[in-house]
């Protein structure tokens, strides 16, 4: 029986599929394994698919104050931001993630300039990763664009951050597709998978490590990285030799 270790922490999954619910989505089946393991652990997790809101283009905090009409984005970011951790997935098309998961990236860096109570950019103390799949190459490509992103805006990446399942390269089945031979119907693909299954046990750990690591010591420590402090004139130890 788990105790429960990281009961005090809150992750959130955003499924950038681009099927509406209630169409079966191959990338919510991999996510269900780690959100199942969060909740073992005693996380309070909530998912949201991305698709099922409406939320404008734009790098804003508040498209409607930039000629859109509707943006559900303000209320989501809210949930996205009241978590611990954050897990992007997204399905692979054309070798890249999904045009959702660019969406949810370009709307997360329209809030990278706010700042928290230390002067720090927001999402210091947050831990983000990512879930890729799909029936075609491209799991470590996409898993780099996003990873990279989320650091980027702020958020801290442990190691093995990613996981994912890919079948065969080219048309075929999808993660959790089932199929019958002859009479007798097949395991859902990729659920028999010791790779994917142990890298995304692995992830998740690693997420609920880092995260509870840093919620334990309140985030960053603002020295050398507040950029209040850095408005206001502070350098600490930077100086350019060039210009003694």
């Amino acid at each position: 029986m788990s105790e429960k270790r990281f009961k005090d922490l809150k992750a959130i999954y955003v499924n950038c599929t681009l099927k509406k619910s209630p169409m079966e989505s191959h990338t919510s089946k991999l996510i269900e394994v780690s959100k199942s393991i969060m909740k073992s652990e005693g996380v309070s997790v909530e998912d949201i698919r991305f698709i099922d809101h409406d939320v404008a283009t734009g790098v804003y905090p508040d498209m409607k104050e930039h000629g859109w009409e509707k943006d559900e984005w303000p209320s989501l970011f809210k949930k996205i931001f009241d978590a611990d951790i954050l897990i992007v997935g997204t399905p692979i098309w054309l070798g890249e993630k999904s045009s959702i998961a660019q969406k949810l990236i370009e709307r997360l860096y329209g809030m990278s300039g706010q700042t928290n109570d230390k002067g720090q950019y927001s999402f210091y103390g947050k831990v983000g990763g990512c879930m890729v799949t799909g029936n075609e190459d491209g799991v470590k490509h996409c898993a780099m664009g996003i990873l990279y992103s989320l650091q980027h805006v702020g958020y801290s990446i442990p190691p093995q951050a990613d996981c994912g399942w890919i079948g065969e390269v080219g048309p075929g089945p999808s993660y959790g597709d089932t199929e019958w031979k002859g009479e007798k119907l097949e395991k859902p693909k990729g659920f028999g998978s010791d790779f994917t299954n142990r890298n995304t046990t692995f992830m998740t750990y690693n997420l609920l490590h880092l995260a509870s690591m840093l919620k334990k010591q309140g985030g960053y420590p603002s020295y050398g990285n507040s950029r209040e402090d850095w408005d206001d004139g502070r350098r600490w130890n930077f100086e350019n030799p060039e210009y003694r």
